[in-house]
């Protein structure tokens, strides 16, 4: 039984893993054929660069989510202390660039809303 639930916890470590690969590449293309499209065919190249690196945030804060729930999951099984201070440190970090990155999104997107809001026809 021991055997079997750590050969599941194993494969499903690397479908997290797996997805967080999908999921960060995804989120680089969409956020590269948002800023050709835009930089090429648009006006405002910031604008363009400002819409990319927010496509880009929402897909490196999922990512990092699923490399979270990845990391844990690695740590189920008979873990070590030496394993408790790695997943640790691995969440701690993790934790802090997703906060950063959220808060980044934050302001992106208010900065976006608000020409939006200031201009009156």
């Amino acid at each position: 039984m021991e055997q079997l639930v750590s050969t599941l916890c194993g494969f499903t470590v690397h479908v997290f893993h797996l997805l967080a690969i999908v999921v960060l590449g995804i989120g680089i293309a969409k956020a590269m054929i948002i800023y050709v499209k835009d930089a090429v065919c648009g006006t405002d190249s910031a604008s363009a660069l400002r819409e990319s690196r927010l496509e880009l945030g929402h897909s490196f804060s999922l990512g990092l989510g699923f490399l979270i729930g990845g990391s844990i999951l690695n740590t189920t099984i008979a873990p070590t202390w030496n394993d408790i201070g790695q997943l640790a440190a691995i969440i701690a970090i993790r934790t802090i660039l997703n906060h950063f990155l959220l808060r980044e999104i934050g302001t992106i997107e208010s900065d976006r809303k608000e020409p939006a809001a200031g201009t009156t026809t």
